[in-house]
């Protein structure tokens, strides 16, 4: 685990990929080997401006990202991507293709792009993309952006884990917000109508302009300068707008951190977080009880033969849990 360590320290790519397929593994081993290499990690102090990214079906999350990363590289900052895709609830696998979507920022020396299954985890996000985003910290990316699994009300899972939070909506989507509403509203730093091009140009610049006026109905948050959260426009084809956004991503987060929200950010997610493993790691332990899977089954049973309801059969069964 050193020597692993000290590859990722000298941003050693494989080194990196191997890192991250350590920490997502679901071995008991390799879950104790991860957190000695996390511990070692932890050591380097490194900080990177971690960003989440999140948007509608068909908004090009894909496409933005590479415009968006290439952009960042020309001005000299390296780049790491975490796209989260979808796991099926029926075979558990995933496609897992953000990194051919990315054809040229995944050629680039100065980006790592890394598909994950979401693996049926909940809140757009997989269960240990917190980890991998600390290895890329450690391996002193400049950037990190987690492409989340696609919109919905439970996709605030990011938030705990990014400095930032950008929202990509596509130009005349009409009440395309109905289904996700203030739950992701109110955590997006930066909404982006993107595709402000061609035909939809002026379709877009209508659409940001309603979205701008959504914002103000919304309460300000104290860990924002005036003027945040904004909506702003982009095309991903031509990179029209991306410097702008580039620019109040800095003067947000250069704010946050001269008034203090920034470190006090990082140490509130820092508790969520082992908040978070702490309840992951008692249900494994209950779940190891013996006679857990016969109980489980007998109350299954009931609950399926309709004699007894699932939340008397949930109160009883964890009644029996404590004994």
């Amino acid at each position: 685990m050193q020597d692993l360590c000290k590859k990722i320290l000298l941003q050693e790519r494989r080194s990196i990929a191997q890192a991250i397929t350590l920490v997502e593994s679901s071995r008991q081993d390799h879950r104790t080997d991860a957190l000695t290499l996390l511990e070692h990690l932890s050591h380097s102090n490194r900080q990177a401006l971690r960003i989440g990214l999140s948007g509608t079906p068909g908004v090009g999350k894909s496409t933005f990202i590479e415009s968006f990363g290439l952009m960042l590289i020309d001005e000299g900052l390296s780049v790491a991507v975490l796209a989260v895709d979808p796991s099926s609830t029926r075979s558990g696998g995933s496609i897992l293709g953000d990194k051919t979507r990315m054809e040229k920022l995944s050629r680039s020396p100065q980006a790592f792009i890394r598909p994950s299954p979401s693996l049926s985890h909940l809140g757009g996000v997989a269960r240990r993309t917190r980890e991998a985003i600390l290895v890329c910290e450690a391996a002193n990316f400049d950037i990190i952006i987690i492409e989340t699994v696609g919109v919905g009300q439970s996709e605030t899972m990011v938030s705990e884990m990014t400095d930032l939070f950008l929202l990509l909506l596509a130009p005349a989507g009409g009440d395309e917000l109905q289904g996700v509403k203030r739950g992701i509203m109110e955590i997006a730093d930066l909404i982006i109508v993107n595709k402000a091009d061609g035909e939809l140009k002026a379709a877009a610049a209508r659409t940001q302009s309603d979205y701008a006026g959504a914002l103000h109905l919304l309460r300000r948050r104290a860990q924002d300068p005036k003027g945040f959260p904004k909506a702003s426009l982009a095309s991903s084809i031509s990179s029209v707008g991306l410097d702008q956004i580039w620019k109040d991503i800095k003067h947000l987060s250069e704010w946050r951190k001269s008034n203090g929200w920034w470190k006090k950010c990082r140490k509130a997610q820092s508790v969520h977080w082992f908040k978070s493993e702490t309840r992951n790691q008692l249900l494994s332990v209950l779940s190891d009880k013996p006679g857990v899977e016969e109980e489980t089954e007998k109350f299954s049973k009931l609950v399926s033969e309709e004699n007894i309801s699932p939340e008397a059969a949930a109160e009883r069964f964890v009644a029996w849990l404590k004994t």
